[in-house]
């Protein structure tokens, strides 16, 4: 299947495409508002997606919510750490709306709250070493992504994309053993907004239950921090105890779940945005 797009209307940025089955508003631009609504709700209606998700300044609150989008997620104080942002979505179709699994999306969140603030200081397995990768390292970080993901939203499997990624603004992170890359995540960094997402984490099957995840996450929010980000958030899989956990321990709040949101592993899953001032 051909990966999802990304398209420029005026000074804002759109995914869309049948992978994920929606048009994604990443990046509202100032001047694009209000016509971006109508732009993007045409657009997901002549590609006949069922989803149409957007990511919004509190300025572009209300004219979504008046053209019937409903507000999935909240993240108080995510730009500059001043003004709000909000995931909004609209449905195009009752099956894309209907939770496919509520009753394990809500065990793995209820799991993950009561184990809140209780991470310890994270550690290595010995030997392992926690890098910053470079381009020289982009084949093995997508062979390991193809290990991981039989699917994803960005097409991480293809090393040119992780490369040119790279110039723009993500930064990832591995854990390296025995000259083995074992795991991956990055911070996908907006300092004009002063927030970063937490984002591709990946662990070889072999190597979970280690912590991996936990300390990544660790030395992400450390380079953040040292970078000026005031709010660091994820969009973490509903179904997935382990992120949910590392997330929640980590001290990380709950700000609402986005349905049947993105395509990953094969299938449609929900989401869950967890947020935190850094």
């Amino acid at each position: 299947m051909t990966p999802d797009v990304l398209e420029r209307f005026g000074d804002s940025l759109i995914q869309h495409g049948k992978v994920n089955d929606r048009a994604y508003v990443m990046k509202i631009g100032k001047k694009d508002y209000p016509a971006i609504v109508d732009h993007v709700t045409s657009l997901a209606r002549a590609n006949n997606y069922s989803k149409i998700f957007v990511k919004a300044q509190a300025f572009a609150r209300t004219a979504f919510i008046e053209s019937s989008f409903v507000e999935e997620a909240r993240i108080p104080w995510l730009f500059r750490g001043k003004e709000d942002g909000f995931f909004l979505s609209k449905f195009l179709s009752a099956g894309r709306q209907k939770e496919r699994q509520p009753d394990l999306a809500s065990q793995v969140l209820r799991a993950a709250q009561q184990k809140a603030g209780m991470i310890g200081a994270p550690s290595l397995l010995p030997g392992a070493v926690c890098l910053i990768m470079g381009k020289k390292d982009v084949e093995a970080m997508a062979k390991l992504y193809r290990q991981v993901f039989a699917s994803y939203p960005f097409p991480i499997h293809d090393p040119a994309y992780l490369a040119r990624t790279m110039d723009e603004n993500l930064v990832y992170y591995g854990i390296v053993a025995d000259d083995k890359l074992i795991a991956l995540a990055s911070t996908e960094n907006h300092f004009d907004g002063q927030n970063a997402e937490m984002t591709d984490f990946a662990t070889l099957p072999e190597f979970r239950g280690h912590g991996l995840a936990s300390y990544l996450l660790n030395q992400m929010e450390r380079g953040l921090k040292n970078a000026g980000v005031k709010t660091a958030y994820t969009i973490a899989r509903a179904y997935s105890f382990g992120m949910n956990i590392t997330f929640a321990k980590h001290g990380y709040t709950y700000g609402g779940t986005l349905t049947n949101n993105t395509q990953i592993a094969g299938d449609l899953e929900s989401m869950v945005v967890w947020y935190k001032q850094i």
